[in-house]
């Protein structure tokens, strides 16, 4: 009992102090991610399974494979160095598991790349900005205008609130750093291999839809967060400017768009968050786009109350910053109260 209680302790410990480094530090490129590590694996698991002349039900059934053992060698493998770890002294277990718990979160590193498209616009031009925005989208962006590109950047800051930082902080409050690991394997089969494409229709479905289960509660544990973080940032605009009756922010209509929009997507999860972050800043999101040449339709969501401009980049990732800080702090306070509970 009481060395389970320590190991906790030292989890609540590691989660707060990865969370900071993440925010101090994000993610250096020149620190191997070890992110890379699962993609390395998926890949290799890829070239053993997947074979061109399979069925589809075979492939199904390979994919369903690779989407159980990715998971599962990257918990045994989390799993092994943090009991070395602890085993051989505690300060350093939660030395190891702090390291682990700020290299699953993406707070800064979403914020740095997101901005750089809005520095390109700012000061390179539009061509730049494309450059920029290709690097953390997955569609075509050769010919986005201004706002598709604005679009594309504020989108994926929406998006990624939840894939990467609500839900990997989820499963950490859960189970650690292996929570966050083994979230993040299922993430990155999905970002990997979850293509509705002819190569990975059958071969990626399970891992695809895996994902969506994963993802189901933090999707919509972050939406709701960031309807509160619309109101707070509201409130810090007003008090910060000498207009008191216009705002960027509304934190009614990211709670009305979220209520209307969140289920606008093929995925049961993708829009929760866009669709707080949509009605929180008063823009339309979504809408077509191309992916490997082809045209994809997607419903608008959101209601364009005034026009989406570059500094909206930046008022995403203020929304980014508030919900997840709420977000740690539910987590550390709900495991501060299983310790004084189980004390």
């Amino acid at each position: 009992n009481e060395e389970f209680m320590n190991l906790f302790i030292c989890q609540t410990i590691a989660i707060g102090c990865g969370y900071i480094l993440d925010l101090l530090i994000g993610d250096p490129h020149w620190l191997y991610h070890p992110v890379r590590l699962i993609g390395n694996l998926i890949s290799l698991l890829e070239s053993i399974l997947l074979k061109e002349k399979d069925t589809s039900a075979k492939k199904y059934r390979k994919g369903m494979v690779l989407a159980i053992l990715t998971p599962l060698i990257t918990g045994i493998v989390t799993v092994s160095i943090l009991v070395v770890g602890y085993h051989i002294n505690m300060i350093l277990g939660c030395i190891i598991e702090t390291i682990m718990c700020y290299q699953i979160l993406a707070v800064k590193s979403l914020k740095v790349e997101s901005m750089k498209v809005y520095y390109a616009l700012d000061k390179e031009g539009l061509q730049k900005a494309r450059n920029a925005v290709a690097m953390i989208v997955g569609r075509d962006t050769k010919q986005l205008d201004e706002h598709g590109v604005v679009r594309a950047a504020v989108e994926t800051v929406a998006e990624n609130t939840s894939d990467g930082v609500i839900a990997p902080l989820f499963y950490m409050m859960l189970f650690g750093a292996v929570g966050g690991f083994v979230y993040k394997a299922v993430n990155t089969m999905d970002s990997m291999i979850g293509y509705k494409n002819d190569k990975y229709l059958y071969f990626g479905r399970f891992a695809a839809k895996l994902d969506d289960v994963v993802n189901f509660i933090p999707a919509r544990i972050g939406g709701c967060l960031m309807v509160v973080s619309a109101g707070i940032a509201q409130l810090a605009e007003k008090c910060n400017t000498k207009d008191k009756t216009n705002s960027h922010y509304s934190i009614w209509n990211a709670w009305k768009i979220f209520k209307s929009d969140r289920k606008k997507h093929s995925s049961p999860n993708a829009a929760q968050t866009e669709s707080a972050c949509a009605g929180a800043l008063k823009v339309a999101l979504s809408g077509d786009n191309y992916y490997f040449g082809k045209l994809v339709h997607k419903p608008q969501i959101g209601e364009a109350i005034r026009p989406l401009e570059a500094g909206d980049i930046g008022r995403s990732n203020i929304l980014l910053y508030i919900t997840a800080f709420l977000m740690v702090i539910i987590v550390l306070l709900i495991r501060l109260i299983i310790m004084l509970a189980v004390r």
